[in-house]
């Protein structure tokens, strides 16, 4: 095919499966990182899905959020905070909310309550032990392809098209090779036949 020795369409599909290549290795390595970490800390940090709506306007469902490890002591009303669910409807949940009040006890631990800002209803109250750190940021590029992923039209149509395309034009790449290959010995066995 005269398409595969086209210097412009060679750059191009060499760009684009590249490209795919990285996305799928780095989107692959954060599952694989969450799933060995168990949610436990690496290097000091964690990092967490948006599995709800709670606190829309700052993370937005499937956001993926860097959560970093903290002295509890020095949380403020206003930081945003992953914690683990011990009571209620938050039983056995990890739960990223802002804290809009922190108490101390008589024996210098301190009680903080949090509450989504999408929410109308604070959580119930959490001690130092179900804190598993302060929310730092969220990681762009893995959220965007998350974002994509989890959507049934974008999951179609830049992940399943795109994977098609590349193997239809590797195996087409391939049987063109091929046939050159043959043509090529073709030649050879001729020349060598007339000699």
């Amino acid at each position: 095919m005269k398409v595969f020795n086209n210097k412009i369409f060679k750059i191009i599909y060499m760009t684009i499966k590249i490209c795919f290549i990285l996305m799928i290795v780095l989107y692959l390595s954060f599952i694989i990182l969450q799933r060995l970490s168990g949610n436990k800390s690496i290097f000091g940090y964690r990092l967490f899905t948006v599995a709800t709506g709670s606190m829309a306007g700052v993370y937005d469902i499937n956001d993926v959020i860097i959560v970093k490890d903290c002295d509890t002591k020095s949380l403020t009303i206003g930081d945003d905070i992953a914690y683990q669910g011990i009571r209620g409807d938050l039983q056995g949940k990890l739960v990223t909310h802002r804290i809009i009040k922190k108490e101390e006890k008589s024996d210098g631990k301190y009680i903080y309550t949090t509450k989504g800002v999408a929410s109308q209803v604070e959580d119930p109250s959490i001690d130092e032990a179900q804190i598993l750190g302060k929310v730092v940021g969220i990681l762009p590029i893995i959220s965007t392809i998350n974002h994509v992923v989890k959507s049934q039209a974008g999951f179609f149509l830049l992940i399943f098209i795109p994977l098609v395309l590349v193997i239809v034009l590797e195996v087409l790449q391939t049987i063109t090779d091929i046939k050159i290959e043959k043509n090529e010995i073709r030649k050879i066995e001729k020349n060598e036949e007339q000699e």
